[in-house]
């Protein structure tokens, strides 16, 4: 008996470490060259990237993770899904091709986005991918399974902005897919390893701090901050660090909040850079156990206020489910908070234009009847 317990416990260390070093879906690892530059970044230290408040995230135990791992596997919640998948507003390939308008967004659902302006294309966490997970068996499919415009549909890419490294903004075969097709990539700090990893040149990727800017095609983009976490293995948290994004032509500014939780980052960003014409807020995939990371509904519509924007959209929703919340409590309570906030939303269906600039358009309640 002790034999096969042995021999069980040396199987699983061979295969963690095997799958560690080449499965390419994890991505790298930062190097010590590497890891030395980071040294000079205030959000370094110890080794690890660490938020402005030193308890977010908090630290669970080994018990508390297997606790969490086992009620979200476990617990049946009410609508937790939609019954059908999500329909779509699909795009002509031609049309994206051509564009030559006003600044517009196109939302793949959760956090993904084709953003066109002043003539160039650029994606912000373009998660297209079936699954959130290393592995299609560790996680449930997508709310909808056709994409507004597939990849191979999409024109050129001038720039991907990535936020951090988590599998449901960072995936491995919508980068394999868009590397050969996208000029340059811009990340916060480390991430990049990852894009190295998977075959991306570094003179491709320019990896920022917060605070940092970068001027790309007479766009000018801002590395902010956000109240979150990364890492893509058990062994690699917090390696890479997480951001929001600030990105500014002649005629607009566009906020991109990634994933944070509610902190006094937002009201500092909106002073140094707002007001926004729109910003793109977080709000999904939220619970009182991790509310350090991830923002509640009614935290998100106020830190649309405090980044000084003119409209918010809810994002990190209506994509995968990875909390214990229906899936539309986030766009109802975001809604209704919005109201006494007296805050402009834009609450488009999938694959539905937005024009960032524009004030008028009323969006209907695409998911009340789903």
């Amino acid at each position: 008996m002790l034999i096969i317990l042995v021999s069980l416990i040396t199987l699983l260390v061979v295969t963690y470490f095997l799958v560690n070093a080449f499965y390419p879906n994890l991505g790298g690892d930062v190097s010590k060259e590497k890891q030395r530059v980071y040294a000079q970044s205030p959000q370094y230290r110890e080794g690890k990237f660490h938020n402005t408040n030193p308890n977010a995230p908090r630290n669970m135990s080994f018990g508390e993770m297997m606790s969490l791992a086992y009620k979200f596997f476990t617990t049946k919640v009410p609508e937790g899904r939609p019954q059908e998948n999500l329909k779509v507003h699909k795009m002509d390939a031609t049309n994206v091709a051509n564009y030559q308008g006003p600044s517009r967004l196109v939302w793949y659902g959760h956090s993904a986005f084709l953003l066109q302006i002043e003539g160039k294309n650029i994606l912000l966490d373009p998660m297209f991918g079936k699954v959130s997970a290393p592995h299609p068996f560790l996680g449930g499919n997508r709310f909808n399974e056709e994409l507004p415009i597939s990849i191979e549909e999409l024109p050129q890419i001038d720039a991907v902005i990535f936020s951090h490294d988590h599998y449901d903004h960072l995936d491995y075969d919508s980068v394999m897919q868009l590397k050969e097709k996208t000029n340059h990539f811009f990340t916060p700090l480390g991430v990049g390893v990852h894009l190295e990893a998977w075959g991306i040149l570094s003179k491709n990727i320019t990896e920022l701090d917060w605070w940092q800017d970068a001027y790309f095609e007479g766009l000018k983009l801002v590395c902010t901050p956000a109240q979150h976490f990364s890492g893509r293995k058990m062994d690699n948290g917090q390696s890479t660090l997480w951001s929001s994004w600030v990105i500014q032509s002649k005629e607009d500014n566009i906020y991109f909040s990634g994933d944070s939780g509610y902190a006094p980052h937002f009201k500092e960003i909106g002073d140094k850079y707002g007001p926004f014409d729109i910003a793109l807020m977080e709000c999904g995939q939220y619970n009182r156990l991790w509310s350090e990371i991830h923002m509640m509904p009614e935290e998100t519509a106020q830190a649309s206020v405090d980044v000084k924007a003119k409209k918010a959209m809810p994002i990190h929703w209506a994509g995968f489910k990875l909390a214990l919340h229906g899936w539309k409590d986030p766009i109802e309570r975001f809604e209704a908070q919005s109201k006494t906030l007296n805050l402009e939303t834009v609450t488009p269906q999938i694959g539905e234009e937005i024009l960032v600039k524009d004030s008028t358009k009323v969006y209907k309640q695409w998911w009340k009847n789903l």
